[in-house]
C-alpha cells in the first residue's frame, strides 16, 4: 500500500522542481506517525480476529467418581471419564469468517483515509511553512529598502530638499515592518513544531523549503467519479458489506448444533459371582443436538441488521454529499485564488512603475517621501497577497487532490 500511495504524494508537488522535497516528508510522516501506527495495528488486530474465529467450540472433559458405588450386573461402577465436543452446523464457521474479514476490510479502510488525512496536513503545514518564510524574505526586502530611501532622505534633508519628518517617518515605518518579521518568527516556530509532530520527529528539526512556488498555467485535472469511491465513503460500503455478512452468520447460528462425545465407565470385578463379562468397563458413545426453539434473539437480530443498513445508506448518502460540496468550493476557491494571484502581479508591476517614477523626481528636486512610502506599503500589500494566493493555490490543490484522486488506494 505505501508503493500506491506513494504514487499519491507525487501530485501535492504540483510541477515544482523541489518537489521530491515534500514528498520525502510525506513518506517519513507516513511512516513515523504514531496515529497511523495505531491504526496499522487496529488493522493487524482486525486481520488475526479471523484466525481467532476460525474454531471449534472447547472440548468438554469431564472425570467422576463414585462415592457410593452403583452395582450392575458385570460389577461395581468405580469411576466414569466423558468427553464431548459440539459442532456448529455446516458452513456456520466460513460465516464468522465471512464477517471477521469484511470488519478487517473496514478497518483497512479507517488506515487509509487516516493516511490521505495525514498527507493533507503535512502538504498543508509545509505550505504555511512556505508562505511565512516567504513574507519573511519579503519584508527583509522591503526593510533594506527603506533604508535606501532613509539615506536618500538624509540626504535631501542635508541639502534642504527634504524635511526631517520624512525620516522618521521612514524609520517608523522600518520599525513595523521589523516587528511583523520577528512576530512571524514566532509564527514560523510554531508552524514548525506543529510539522514536526506530524513527523513524530524533534519539534526543532529544520524544514527544508522550496525556494520559490509557481502557479502553473493549466490547472492539475481530476475526476469527480474518483469522489463516490473515497475511503470514507467506501467505508460504509465495507461496513453495509459486514452487515451482510453479520446476517448470514446469524442465520448459520440459528441453526441446530451437533454434539459427539464418549464416556468410559471402569467397572470392577464381582467377587461373589463370575458372571459372563465380569468386570467389563462400559464404553457409550452419544450424540447430542441443541436446537434453539426460543429463537426470538436471532429475529430480532435480523430487523435490527435491515435498519443498521438503512442508517449506513443514509450516512453515506450525507457525507457523499458533503464531500461533494467541499469539492465544489476547493475548485472553485483555486480559481478564485489564481484571479487573485494574477491582479496582485499586475498590481506590483503598475506600483513598481510608480516607484520608478517618483523616484525620478529626486533627480529633479522633486522627489515626495510620502507618495513613495504609500507606494512602498502597496507593493509590500501586493506582494504579500500574491504569496498568500499562491499557499491557497496549493493548498486547495491538495483538499482537491485528497477528494478526488483515486490513487491511494
Amino acid at each position: 500500500m505505501k508503493n500506491i500511495i506513494l504514487i499519491t504524494i507525487i501530485f501535492f508537488g504540483l510541477f515544482t522542481a523541489k518537489a521530491q522535497q515534500l514528498n520525502t516528508y510525506i513518506q517519513e510522516a507516513l511512516v513515523n506517525n504514531p496515529e497511523i501506527q495505531a491504526y496499522e495495528f487496529k488493522y493487524n488486530r482486525a486481520t488475526e480476529k479471523v484466525n481467532e474465529v476460525n474454531s471449534l467450540p472447547d472440548t468438554q472433559f469431564s472425570v467422576g467418581y463414585f462415592v457410593s458405588e452403583p452395582e450392575t450386573r458385570t460389577g461395581p461402577q468405580k469411576a466414569k471419564i466423558g468427553v464431548k465436543q459440539m459442532l456448529p452446523w455446516f458452513g456456520t464457521i466460513t460465516a464468522r469468517e465471512n464477517y471477521a474479514t469484511a470488519l478487517a476490510n473496514a478497518q483497512y479502510e479507517d488506515l487509509v483515509l487516516k493516511k490521505r488525512k495525514l498527507i493533507l496536513s503535512v502538504s498543508k503545514s509545509y505550505y504555511n511553512l512556505y508562505a511565512i518564510n516567504a513574507i519573511q524574505d519579503v519584508l527583509t526586502q522591503n526593510i533594506t529598502l527603506l533604508e535606501t530611501y532613509e539615506k536618500l532622505a538624509l540626504n535631501a534633508v542635508e541639502v534642504g530638499k527634504a524635511s526631517l519628518v520624512n525620516v522618521l517617518r521612514l524609520q517608523i515605518r522600518q520599525n513595523r515592518l521589523t516587528q511583523q518579521k520577528e512576530v512571524l518568527e514566532q509564527d514560523y516556530l510554531a508552524e514548525q513544531t506543529s510539522f514536526n509532530n506530524l513527523l513524530n520527529r524533534k519539534e526543532v528539526s529544520e524544514v527544508g523549503l522550496v525556494e520559490t512556488l509557481l502557479i502553473p498555467k493549466e490547472d492539475q485535472g481530476f475526476s469527480i467519479d474518483n469522489l463516490k469511491v473515497h475511503p470514507e465513503l467506501s467505508k460504509y460500503d465495507r461496513l453495509y458489506e459486514s452487515i451482510e455478512k453479520s446476517e448470514l452468520l446469524n442465520k448459520k447460528e440459528k441453526a441446530p448444533k451437533i454434539g459427539f462425545g464418549l464416556d468410559y465407565v471402569a467397572v470392577a470385578e464381582r467377587t461373589d459371582l463370575n458372571p459372563i463379562d465380569n468386570g467389563k468397563d462400559i464404553i457409550m458413545p452419544m450424540v447430542s443436538v441443541s436446537i434453539p426453539i426460543f429463537n426470538k434473539r436471532y429475529n430480532s437480530k435480523t430487523k435490527q441488521n435491515a435498519i443498521k443498513q438503512q442508517e449506513i445508506e443514509a450516512i453515506k448518502e450525507n457525507r457523499l454529499n458533503t464531500l461533494e460540496t467541499l469539492l465544489d468550493k476547493a475548485v472553485k476557491t483555486r480559481v478564485a485564488t489564481k484571479i487573485i494571484h494574477n491582479t496582485q502581479v499586475k498590481n506590483l508591476e503598475q506600483a513598481k512603475n510608480a516607484e520608478i517614477i517618483l523616484m525620478k523626481g529626486y533627480e529633479t528636486s522633486k522627489i515626495n517621501f510620502n507618495d513613495i512610502l504609500d507606494i512602498q506599503e502597496l507593493q509590500l500589500k501586493f506582494q504579500m497577497n500574491q504569496i498568500n494566493a499562491v499557499k491557497n493555490y496549493y493548498t486547495q490543490s491538495a483538499i482537491i487532490n485528497y477528494l478526488s484522486n483515486n490513487n491511494g488506494k
